[in-house]
């Protein structure tokens, strides 16, 4: 008399095997090319492995691992992404770190022209906002407003 099975099985119980190995792809392609989602999808693999181990038959194995990434998606991923935006580097670069910076006027600036150094060091062309009459004599301590190619806009302080 022979056993009988008690479940039936792809590959003879070795399906442990291929959730592992999925895995370990999935976490490799989240390291190399730094996409949550694929640490995502290990999670569900995970989960996949797990619900085998517990001998669960392999469609239900795959079911479980559908719903994990699933949920994982949408409960883990918008918290992640939240928490990689919030440990980046606050300091501003570029044409951000020049908005905001005072200088002082080196030649006469009005609406059409004139030159400042700023408090970094840099000379830049500047004007005055666009309407604004006024002209802004050398020395006069000012405030970068915005700026608009290879100018910046600049106010009295």
């Amino acid at each position: 008399m022979s056993p009988i099975p008690t479940r039936v099985s792809l590959m003879g119980g070795f399906e442990w095997i291929v959730w592992a190995a999925l895995i370990i792809v999935f976490v490799a392609i989240a390291m190399l090319t730094a996409e949550i989602e694929f640490m995502l999808l290990a999670l569900g693999a995970l989960g996949g492995l797990i619900a085998e181990l517990f001998g669960a038959p392999w469609w239900l194995s795959t079911v479980i691992a559908a719903v994990v990434a699933i949920l994982g998606t949408f409960l883990l991923r918008p918290r992640l992404l939240h928490l990689l935006e919030r440990s980046g580097d606050p300091t501003k670069s570029n044409i951000d770190a020049i908005v905001g910076t005072t200088g002082r006027v080196l030649l006469q600036v009005t609406m059409t022209g004139g030159q400042v150094k700023l408090a970094n060091g840099e000379t830049w062309s500047a004007r005055v906002p666009e309407g604004d009459a006024a002209t802004i004599q050398p020395g006069t301590e000012v405030r970068v407003l915005s700026v608009d190619g290879a100018s910046v806009i600049i106010e009295p302080e």
